[in-house]
């Protein structure tokens, strides 16, 4: 037993996953907690005739009071007796409990409660038996073809021309814009250099500028109906200065040589279709895995605490903020993070899963460019806030769903069995 005999601790089931511990702790327990409770205050009071730490435990209590030594004890022997009583009846708590001192006699026992939620039991599928479906890897000479015309494109030259403007060239504009007739910068250029045909300009904009020449005007005008112009009236006057067409290099093994390290075109369009066949396995690869794992998460049936959902929506709204609707989405998407976390962390346990130094810092490599620092920042920041643990998690539950995927039957529509070995060997380690 982790409690000696004197500490009783007794469970209540309130719920599958909430339940209440009473425990009772006798003050001959307590001495030496009375001892550093009455240190501390010691240590915190000054009174006369007394050196700061050598004040007796009698003048404390005359003077400070006995209350405020009880004070001490109780915020000394609630976590470590919580604690103790958890891992006795081995529960597996899930959030913060709430804690009440339910009865305090001074010189016999404190008792108090605590009411927690534990994290659910739950029937896991066998994984072989989860199927998902993802579309085959299909390179065709079509898109290679595109993709190799798109690099003959960075490698085009500018050339002026004396006519109409047409869908693909870089023509040069002037734009003034006026809203509600008054003069916009937000709607003004000058030399501004815009492919035709792309969608970057205002809405018109393209179909209107298509046979444009040099020095003629064409007005466009539009309600905008968002941002800081909404439901006004803008007009935007497009001037053009010059019309320059695209001239893509000869597709021969010389353009190869320049372009790449091949000799030949063959050679390059070999080499960008392995990688676009590189690409699409790694996609495939990602569909499987989030295919895979909502097929698990609907084969399980799972409830979540009550208290904990309540906890976290409550803490989303605390500011008031967002519509019914807003609220719902809220809820539907908390089930669903907190169902993924509940099943991951029991395959993580269940598989034996550890994350090692390499693991971590490959995850802090490929998540620091979302926050905008380096990893060696990230990881700094995460020690800081004493964080390392959520990496950490979050690393964990990734090699769990990858064990699943591992194991289940992944399939294209015609029933090919897809490889995903190269995404998931080496898991078990």
């Amino acid at each position: 037993q982790i409690f000696r005999s004197k500490v009783k601790a007794d469970k209540e089931v309130l719920t599958p996953t909430r339940v209440k511990l009473t425990i009772q702790v006798p003050f001959d327990e307590l001495k030496s907690d009375f001892q550093n409770a009455y240190k501390a205050i010691a240590n915190q009071v000054t009174i006369p005739g007394f050196r700061k730490g050598k004040v007796p435990t009698a003048i404390i209590d005359q003077r400070v009071g006995r209350a405020a030594v009880l004070e001490e004890v109780v915020n000394s022997v609630l976590p470590r007796t919580y604690a103790q009583a958890v891992k006795e009846h081995d529960l597996d708590p899930f959030g913060p409990p709430e804690v009440n001192v339910s009865e305090l006699k001074d010189n016999e026992s404190i008792t108090f409660t605590a009411e927690l939620d534990i994290r659910p039991e739950f029937e896991m599928p066998a994984f072989s038996s989860i199927e998902a479906v993802v579309d085959a890897v299909k390179t065709d000479d079509e898109f290679v073809t595109e993709q190799f015309d798109l690099l003959r494109r960075r490698f085009a030259t500018m050339k002026v021309v004396e006519r109409a403007a047409e869908s693909g060239d870089l023509i040069i504009l002037d734009a003034k814009g006026t809203v509600d007739g008054e003069e916009s910068d937000d709607y003004s250029a000058t030399a501004l250099n815009y492919e035709l045909g792309t969608g970057g300009l205002v809405p018109g904009a393209d179909e209107a500028l298509i046979g444009i020449s040099v020095d003629e005007t064409k007005d466009i005008e539009f309600v905008p109906e968002d941002g800081p112009h909404k439901d006004k009236k803008v007009r935007v006057t497009f001037t053009c200065t010059g019309v320059r067409e695209r001239e893509l290099p000869e597709a021969n093994d010389e353009f190869a040589q320049m372009a790449s390290e091949f000799d030949t075109v063959a050679e390059l369009k070999a080499d960008l279709a392995e990688r676009i066949r590189r690409v699409q396995v790694a996609e495939q690869a990602i569909a499987a895995r989030e295919k895979v794992f909502e097929a698990l998460l609907a084969a399980i049936d799972l409830e979540i605490p009550e208290n904990v959902l309540k906890r976290e929506i409550d803490s989303h709204f605390v500011d008031g903020h967002g519509d019914d609707d807003h609220r719902d989405e809220f809820e539907a998407d908390t089930i669903k993070n907190l169902k993924s976390s509940l099943v991951l962390d029991k395959i993580a346990d269940q598989e034996k899963v550890q994350v090692n130094e390499v693991e971590l810092s490959e995850w802090l490599v490929r998540s620091a460019p979302r926050y905008g620092v380096t990893p060696e920042e990230l990881a700094d920041e995460l020690v800081k806030n004493d964080s390392l643990g959520i990496a950490l998690n979050e690393v964990r539950r990734g090699k769990a769903l990858t064990v699943v995927v591992s194991q289940a039957s992944v399939k294209t529509p015609s029933g090919e069995v897809v490889d995903l070995s190269e995404f998931t060997n080496g898991v078990e380690q």
